[in-house]
């Protein structure tokens, strides 16, 4: 293992300084040899077979130092990496003071290589934090709304002989045109007025039409091979009619649910009702928490790495000359940064793991939220390298979920509130690592904390991925001839 040291440039930026001897970069240079061997063309000599002395008269020995030192530089970096337990969370960039001779292969390889890492911060106590979250009541009200949604459920639609309104199904005929071509045409669509759910004006369009008329709009096409097109759309309204919804009686309660009688359910929706208003103040009570301990703790943020994120993001938008948006995403970017530290810093302290349950679920549930099939969710993180982050997100989760267990939360009333429904089961500190069975968090409702991602995407959680796809990026020095200035973030990349 090659000799390294480090040196903290900043509360997020680390220099390793490594010390290549020619031993350590013996096997990079054999497997140099190789690759150029089956790299170049030399007549008399077969693809694969072209002995060193020959590349090294065709080539040159700098070709082949350069081959091994690009090679071999990313493995020397982890190495050092791991022995000083750096926690990346930038691109390295490296920079190579003295390279071996190209004689001999004799002298050492020094490199530094800088990067930015997470900050260490100091947590602080749980204990005494108060959180307050709206009251939340089963009343009346509310138990009207869910039985009346219940029941419009079961409704049936009723034609009637009267101009459309707000709350009824209508059926039309749809034609679209642009410049007088018909693009597109859907007929018996059924639609609810209101519902906004079709195209966008359709509501004022079809207002206070009857059966049997038309009248056209323009409107901003969603799909299609016209997508955001501005057409002009005929809309015929075919019939109208309204829901008739069943009355609340015992007869309905025994038909929509499992209960005799109309009180049965609405005590029943009323339990509902207050389950998810627990569900509401959790999610409030984790939304106020994270703001809470990130006014507490002084998390230092790596500007370069929000600054490139920014300009990434701005990039692949082609809004580089919009100077609001970029102050816009250079916040949500910092602080989507400083609250992945906060939270793997809380994931470490209490030891946190992650088992393959859990992560499977998770990943089910995203899968689910992109309209993709798990494997194949799957397989799209692992073609880009962000399973691991995906662990790392989960792990986020149950701290956050951890600390909220801890903290006091009372409602607006001083009443105090019990998440533990919401919270579900965490274990800490126990060997629950991917592959064990234990139980993963019975609500993953917690997992909004780290849905709050800032446009410019980032991990904080670079032990794992960063490892892969975070090189550093050689700088030759100067002195060297032309065939051995190549930079090596090329490679990286």
């Amino acid at each position: 293992m090659a000799n390294s040291t480090v040196e903290k440039l900043s509360p997020t930026r680390v220099r390793l300084s490594i010390t290549v001897t020619p031993e350590d970069l013996k096997p990079s240079i054999k497997h140099a040899y190789e690759h150029i061997a089956q790299d170049v063309q030399i007549p008399g000599f077969r693809k694969g077979k072209v002995p060193a002395p020959i590349i090294d008269q065709r080539i040159g020995r700098g070709a082949v130092i350069e081959h091994a030192v690009n090679e071999g530089l990313d493995g020397f970096f982890r190495e050092a990496a791991a022995e000083h337990g750096i926690r990346m969370v930038g691109r390295p960039a490296a920079d190579i003071t003295q390279w071996p001779n190209e004689k001999d292969f004799s002298g050492d390889l020094l490199v530094d290589i800088e990067v930015d890492v997470r900050p260490e911060i100091e947590l602080p106590s749980f204990d005494d934090i108060t959180i307050t979250v709206d009251a939340v009541e089963a009343d009346d009200a509310a138990i009207d709304a869910e039985l009346d949604n219940l029941r419009a459920r079961f409704g049936t639609l009723i034609p009637v002989d009267r101009p459309a309104a707000k709350g009824d199904f209508v059926e039309l005929d749809l034609v679209a045109t642009i410049e007088g071509n018909e693009i597109d045409r859907a007929e018996g669509v059924s639609y609810e007025v209101g519902s906004g759910e079709l195209l966008e004006g359709i509501d004022e369009a079809i207002d206070s039409l009857t059966a049997g008329e038309e009248t056209t709009f323009r409107s901003t096409l969603v799909g299609g091979d016209h997508a955001g097109e501005e057409a002009e759309v005929s809309v015929t309204v075919k019939a109208v009619k309204e829901r008739e919804l069943p009355e609340a009686d015992d007869d309905f309660a025994q038909m929509a649910s499992e209960f005799d009688t109309v009180a049965e359910l609405r005590a029943s929706l009323a339990e509902r009702v207050g389950q998810q208003g627990v569900f509401t103040q959790g999610a409030s009570a984790r939304d106020q928490l994270i703001e809470t301990l990130l006014e507490k703790v002084e998390i230092p943020v790596p500007a370069q790495l929000i600054e490139d994120e920014v300009h990434n993001h701005l990039e692949s938008e082609n809004r580089l000359e919009d100077d609001e948006h970029r102050a816009e995403v250079a916040e949500a970017s910092e602080k989507q940064f400083r609250t992945q530290v906060l939270l793997d810093t809380i994931a470490e302290g209490a030891n946190v793991q992650v088992s393959q349950e859990e992560l499977s679920q998770y990943l089910i549930q995203s899968a689910a939220q992109y309209g993709m099939a798990p494997q194949e969710f799957v397989e799209a993180l692992q073609g880009a390298g962000q399973l691991q982050a995906l662990v790392g997100e989960v792990a986020r989760n149950k701290a956050l979920a951890s600390v909220l267990g801890k903290v006091k939360v009372v409602d607006s009333n001083g009443k105090d509130v019990d998440l533990s429904e919401f919270i579900g089961d965490v274990d800490e500190g126990e060997e629950t690592e991917a592959g064990a069975e234990d139980k993963p968090a019975k609500k993953p409702a917690a997992k909004k904390a780290a849905a709050k991602k800032a446009p410019a995407k980032k991990d904080a959680d670079a032990e794992g991925d960063a490892e892969t796809e975070k090189k550093p990026a050689a700088k030759k020095a100067p002195a060297k001839k032309a065939a051995a200035k190549k930079d090596d973030a090329e490679k990286a990349e």
